[in-house]
């Protein structure tokens, strides 16, 4: 039997494709990430499921927002995926083919999809689901459900009411855990809003800096 591959030895592929240094700011995002795509990659109950493929493009893409040079980011992005051993593409496709599955549909129209006859992605990704006697539930699915579902009502990220009572409408359908999923996007959105905001004391230092540089070769110019 092959011996599963350690956590350090994704890492350890990853810095072999991606030789240059993460930036700091956006390091623990990366690493986070490919942590928690590694651990369910080697989990025996995993399985695979285009609705968790749009949490993990999602996510980076959130997380990553503003990294430069913008080429770079990319890069990151597919030193990760050849660490995982996984096919970037097909993550992409089927992240991208969900969302236009629901695109047109009401929040409603998605609940009913589990007892549906529809054959799009996003009904098949549930039916499969609601046929796993113990379907392993993740962070990165939860990502991917909110991303879909505000997606479809974007007002959704705004109430905290509302978004809470639909999230726990799909947790009793797929019977996932209501309370974790609830817990996990908000701490997700947290951790967004945490981005963000040091994102935006960094781009200010820098403009701050900008300034004074400016002032002081003013001062230089006019002395000499």
């Amino acid at each position: 039997m092959d011996q599963l591959r350690t956590v350090s030895e994704t890492k350890r592929e990853f810095y072999t494709y991606y030789t240059r240094p993460v930036n700091s700011v956006y390091r623990r995002a990366v690493e986070e990430l490919m942590v928690e795509m590694h651990l369910l990659s080697v989990n025996v109950e995993f399985r695979y499921n285009p609705i968790f493929a749009n949490g993990v493009i999602n996510s980076y893409q959130r997380f990553m927002q503003g990294y430069q040079p913008e080429k770079e980011r990319v890069e990151i992005f597919e030193a990760l995926f050849r660490a995982l051993k996984i096919n970037s593409s097909s993550y992409q496709q089927d992240s991208d083919e969900v969302l236009s599955a629901v695109k047109g549909k009401s929040l409603d129209d998605l609940l009913v999809s589990l007892e549906s006859n529809d054959s799009d992605i996003f009904s098949q990704s549930l039916k499969e689901i609601g046929k796993e006697s113990r379907f392993k539930y993740s962070r990165l699915f939860a990502i991917g459900l909110y991303n879909i579902l505000t997606s479809v009502e974007p007002d959704l990220a705004k109430n905290t009411e509302r978004r809470e009572e639909y999230l726990k409408k799909f947790a009793q359908q797929l019977k996932l855990p209501q309370d974790k999923l609830v817990k996990d996007i908000d701490s997700y959105r947290s951790n967004l809003e945490k981005m963000e905001q040091i994102l935006l004391v960094i781009e200010e230092t820098a403009e701050s800096d900008r300034k004074n540089r400016e002032k002081k070769e003013q001062v230089m110019s006019s002395d000499s």
